[in-house]
């Protein structure tokens, strides 16, 4: 089995849930708290054995309700929060990706949820998945170059 068709599982498990559910999930202020929420559950079964593995779908599930939608494009995440909007100017700051890049755990993942809950973008699932599911100091730099090249200055 791909690991893509696991995240597009929980993808879909995603969306299957209920309203109430959903928003317990959206109402969460760290990865921490998920484990309180039985929504988290529901989506996490089976999908990680490995301690690293358990940490990696709750960066997903705690990332989740803040994604739009799912587009089929091979578009990767750095370039979506660097997609122009109104005005000429990038969904993201510069600024705002460093405080994410140069922080660490929990406060990292945290920041950038931030980020998505105010860009709401719409991702290629299993690429943006594939960014969380690796978080670190490579995944973070390799989020960062994508920007910046699809951001070009002036």
């Amino acid at each position: 089995m791909e690991r893509t068709d696991d995240f597009m599982r929980l993808y879909q498990k995603w969306k299957q849930l209920a309203p109430g559910p959903r928003a317990e999930l959206r109402r969460v202020n760290s990865p921490a708290e998920l484990l309180e929420i039985p929504a988290f559950y529901r989506l996490f079964s089976g999908m990680g054995s490995k301690e690293w593995e358990k940490e990696a779908v709750q960066r997903l599930i705690f990332c989740l309700p803040c994604i739009k939608g799912h587009t089929d494009q091979l578009i990767s995440l750095g370039a979506v929060l660097a997609k122009k909007r109104g005005g000429g100017q990038a969904a993201v700051s510069e600024k705002r990706l460093f405080q994410v890049i140069r922080s660490n755990a929990p406060n990292d993942m945290v920041q950038f949820r931030r980020i998505l809950k105010m860009v709401e973008p719409i991702v290629n699932w299993p690429k943006a998945a594939e960014t969380l599911w690796y978080w670190n100091d490579r995944s973070k730099r390799d989020l960062l170059e994508q920007y910046f090249l699809n951001n070009p200055t002036d």
